[in-house]
């Protein structure tokens, strides 16, 4: 590396130095908080010690501990590891830190509070740079170091929502130096992010002027009751006691694999008795945030509706098929070939008596629901995503909130990840690559299948780009009258953007009034 390409920044905890790229500088792995061991485990994040010379940030930093991405799901999906115990960092790339005033986006990554990192290769934020924009991505403490309900923990509850809120302040006090606006930041993240991004917003911190949210629901939140049900068939696995001191002293390894048993007997056989209903609520996640009266005083939907974030303006968006994604990537789910043999699913979940029947009348010969699983993800799909998503918009329309603009994704991969050959379609996470133009990466591949359409990435990154920028949507924000959203590869036809006007309205209509999605 010559001197030319190396770029040095003051920041609040020492210098740090980047690369120098033809269209954007770098800055990989800066720690915005201390490394979370011994003491600091299971507590709330402190300010990083100040390192004197130069600290080169040049590569990716540690991702939290999390268990392997496996099965048919890894195969698709990546979820590198970088070693070490700094993992709360952030990265940021910037068009060019001599800059000032320039619009930041923030990004926030999914994987079910338990597995995703700020280094998937696919969240290249070089991407948004190239286009005028400082991004920054972070990663955040997962599973039960992120979101285990511990009494006796220096912090019980919301480690990762915490950890969330440090790197957002670092983004206050740090992102001048980088070209940014602390005035002018945008948060964006897709399914567990976007839930995440959706309880920060109903705390009211000021720490962001708009969001992007993906994929997400302000609907979960679990109680400490069921949080620590949850825990407690961790610590059983272990044989020890649902205690911060028990686990602390549990090896990273054997703590993730007996968290990972825990998780996967949660998705594949709910219970509400056994878990919690407030956890079934989130329709297979183990670990969420938990509705503790302190990080999180009351469950996101629900501040919302009263006004909470109501400065804050939304974009929101799902995908046709999210559901897909996580039943035809488990062979215990996408062999189902009945709806009885997912009577467990619909019951846990809170799904309306006679819900399966009246999806199993719908579909398109684009959109099918021929098979069970099928009407399945169909149903999954409008219980977790898309109806918790129409009800934030319709409650923040109801509080004359700032305006909240929805858009659904609708082009399908061939890829298929199940010894049926039955492709995941229009799913949870398809969305990603386009989102971020990169598209050209054998990573995002493995997920779209081959040639995949670029001009749909232009379409989508562009919408992100603008939001970023402070653009006005250029379609009509959501209201309970004409329901517009915009569709995005509407009916798989990936040059068809377009507003549909209340889209499949008589399914909509089906969840009115049931409390699951109240």
């Amino acid at each position: 590396m010559s001197e030319q390409d190396a770029v040095e920044i003051e920041t609040a905890s020492g210098r740090v130095s980047g690369l120098r790229a033809e269209d954007h500088v770098r800055f990989l792995g800066i720690p915005y908080a201390a490394a979370p061991v011994g003491e600091l485990r299971f507590a709330a994040p402190r300010p990083p010690a100040p390192w004197t010379g130069v600290r080169a940030a040049h590569a990716f930093g540690p991702t939290a501990p999390k268990p392997p991405l496996g099965g048919r799901l890894g195969e698709i999906v990546s979820d590198p590891d970088v070693e070490g115990p700094d993992c709360l960092n952030l990265n940021v790339w910037t068009p060019d830190p001599a800059e000032s005033g320039l619009p930041v986006l923030v990004w926030i990554h999914g994987g079910g509070f338990t597995t995703g990192s700020s280094a998937v290769p696919s969240y290249d934020g070089a991407t948004f740079a190239r286009d005028g924009v400082v991004c920054v991505s972070l990663n955040y403490r997962l599973g039960v170091y992120g979101f285990g309900y511990l009494p006796d923990a220096p912090a019980p509850a919301n480690r990762g929502l915490l950890d969330q809120i440090a790197a957002l302040r670092w983004v206050q006090d740090n992102i001048a130096a980088f070209g940014g606006d602390p005035g002018r930041v945008t948060v964006a993240g897709e399914s567990a992010g976007a839930m995440s991004i959706l309880a920060l917003m109903s705390r009211d911190d000021g720490l962001f002027h708009r969001a992007i949210v993906q994929s997400g629901t302000a609907h979960l939140g679990q109680t400490p009751q069921d949080a620590a049900k949850v825990l407690k068939h961790v610590a059983d696995e272990l044989k020890v006691e649902p205690t911060a001191r028990a686990l602390g002293g549990v090896d990273t390894d054997a703590l993730l694999a007996a968290q990972n048993l825990v998780s996967g007997n949660i998705s594949v056989s709910p219970n509400k008795a056994k878990y919690g209903e407030s956890t079934m609520a989130a329709c297979g996640l183990a670990f969420m945030p938990v509705v503790d009266g302190d990080v999180l005083p009351r469950r996101p939907i629900d501040a919302l509706a009263d006004g909470a974030g109501s400065t804050v303006e939304l974009l929101m968006g799902t995908t046709t098929e999210e559901f897909r994604l996580f039943v035809l990537t488990q062979p215990l789910l996408v062999n189902l070939d009945s709806k009885i043999m997912y009577n467990a699913h619909l019951a846990a979940y809170s799904v309306p008596s006679g819900t399966w029947d009246e999806y199993a009348k719908g579909g398109s010969a684009t959109y099918p629901r021929a098979k069970a699983y099928d009407v399945a993800c169909a149903v999954f799909t409008e219980r977790m995503f898309r109806i918790p998503t129409y009800r934030i918009a319709e409650a923040r329309a109801r509080v004359d909130a700032a305006p909240t603009h929805l858009y659904e994704f609708g082009w399908r991969s061939r890829v298929a990840p199940n010894d049926r050959q039955v492709g995941v379609g229009a799913c949870h996470s398809l969305d990603l690559p386009f989102a971020w133009d990169t598209l050209d990466l054998a990573d995002s591949q493995k997920f779209t299948g081959p040639n995949p359409p670029q001009a749909l990435a232009d379409t989508l990154h562009r919408a992100w780009a603008d939001f970023a920028q402070g653009a006005d949507v250029p379609w009509a924000a959501y209201d309970t009258d004409n329901r517009p959203v915009m569709a995005y590869a509407h009916d798989n036809d990936d040059t068809a953007h377009h507003v549909v006007q209340d889209p499949r309205g008589s399914e909509r209509k089906w969840w009115d009034g049931h409390p699951a999605t109240a």
